[in-house]
Formats: structure tokens, C-alpha cells, sequence
């Protein structure tokens, strides 16, 4: 954008109604380009390729049983607890981005978490200082 001095009334309502054909050309551009609902959906389906990526696991029945319980119960309990008040089309979107979130959720993942916390509470458990012979000993 070009720095514009505007230095009278004039000047600005001009400028004013550049804008606007502007605002007006790019919105019809944007009419023009989703003009039926498939090509919304196929920008949609751009953010989501249906080709996998190499190594990658797409389908359902190439999942752990971690990714398939992830898959049913993520949106699950999602849905019941953070979304509980929203609306069907919030909940849809909750839905869709969730199944593609159990794709990453497989046992690996699971397991190196929790090793993660076990180690944590491992480190906090207090080991007892051993001080040596005790001061009522027999050997005192």
C-alpha cells in the first residue's frame, strides 16, 4: 500500500469510492469463485488431502487399538465436556478435527507419555538418607 496524502474532502470521498470497487470487485471474485457449495467443500478437502502421505497411516483399520479408541472417544469426550454448550456446527468441527487428531494419537505417543510422567514422580519420590550407624547402636 502507497502512503496517500489526503489533503481535502475531496481527496478522501475519492479515495472512499476506490475502496469500495475495490471491496466490491474482490468480493465478486470470491462469489464467483464459490458459487456452489462443491467448490466450497473442495477448499475444505484441500486442508485435508485424501492422499496419505508416505508412511502415514489414513485408514481406520490400519490403526492401533489406542488410534481406534482415540478416534470413537476423543470426540466423545470433547464434545460432553469443553463444547458442551455449543452449537451442532461447532460440535461438527469438533468432530472432524478431532478424527483427524486420532491419527496422531497411536500407542507409541501413549506410552512415551506416560513413561514422561513416570519418571517425574519417580524423581519426586524422596529417597531416605542413609546417616550411617544409627546413635543407639551396639556397635556405638
Amino acid at each position: 500500500m502507497d502512503d496517500l496524502n489526503i489533503n481535502n474532502i475531496s481527496e478522501l470521498r475519492a479515495e472512499i469510492a476506490r475502496l469500495r470497487e475495490v471491496r466490491d470487485a474482490q468480493g465478486k471474485a470470491l462469489a464467483k469463485r464459490f458459487n456452489t457449495p462443491m467448490t466450497a467443500l473442495s477448499s475444505l478437502y484441500t486442508v485435508f488431502p485424501n492422499a496419505p502421505e508416505e508412511g502415514a497411516k489414513n485408514d481406520i483399520f490400519h490403526q492401533d487399538l489406542v488410534g481406534v479408541v482415540s478416534r470413537i472417544f476423543l470426540p466423545m469426550l470433547l464434545n460432553s465436556t469443553l463444547f458442551r454448550n455449543s452449537n451442532l456446527l461447532i460440535k461438527g468441527l469438533v468432530g472432524l478435527f478431532s478424527q483427524k487428531a486420532s491419527d496422531y494419537i497411536n500407542e507409541d505417543s501413549v506410552l512415551g507419555i506416560w513413561d514422561k510422567v513416570r519418571t517425574l514422580f519417580e524423581k519426586r519420590k524422596k529417597k531416605q538418607a542413609d546417616y550411617g550407624i544409627p546413635p543407639e547402636s551396639e556397635a556405638s
